[in-house]
């Protein structure tokens, strides 16, 4: 089993299946491998409440589950973004919005001001665009067709508590 989350597993599945891209910038990791945060983030508090769960562009930014409280259902639990050169987000309120997210097919920005998602008109598609939409529809699920309204509603309910819990650990490394 490759995670305690069945669509994530169903997710795995899927992407196994293929060598195209589900979505772009999209390469799931093995299930919270710690590995994909810097070395300096190494407070038990900090990793035992993240989760990471995939690649999310081509420059090294971390998807992970934030564990905002002890809910045992991971799905119901916020999805964040850590950047590679920096900035952090809540950008999804749950699993399902998530999924919606990577459904637009696009890799997501991330530096210090903001997370988004940007696609221009002639974007071509990931090679397996077609068959992640599907089985997001076999799951009740379209992708987002406004990645910012998704981000927007994510940061309104759980952006100041996530910078809240988040600041200390950057302030003890340094980084705040």
């Amino acid at each position: 089993m490759y995670s305690p989350i069945p669509v994530l597993n169903d997710l795995k599945d899927l992407y196994d299946s293929t060598s195209d891209f589900l979505a772009g910038g999209f390469e799931l990791y093995g299930y919270d491998n710690k590995n994909c945060f810097p070395g300096e983030m190494t407070d038990p508090g900090f990793l035992t409440r993240l989760i990471p769960i995939a690649q999310a562009n081509g420059t090294g930014s971390t998807y992970a589950i934030w564990r905002s409280s002890d809910e045992p259902d991971l799905t119901k639990l916020p999805v964040v973004i850590f950047g590679d050169e920096g900035g952090e987000y809540v950008i999804a309120r749950d699993f399902r919005d998530f999924l919606r997210l990577l459904g637009y097919d696009v890799e997501i920005t991330v530096d210090h001001e903001s997370a988004y998602y940007f696609r221009d008109e002639d974007y071509e598609h990931s090679g397996s665009h077609e068959l992640f939409i599907e089985w997001l529809r076999e799951r009740g699920l379209e992708p987002a067709e406004d990645p910012d309204a998704v981000i927007a509603a994510a940061q309104e309910i759980h952006g100041e508590r996530f910078r809240a819990w988040i600041t200390p650990f950057y302030e003890k490394v340094g980084w705040a």
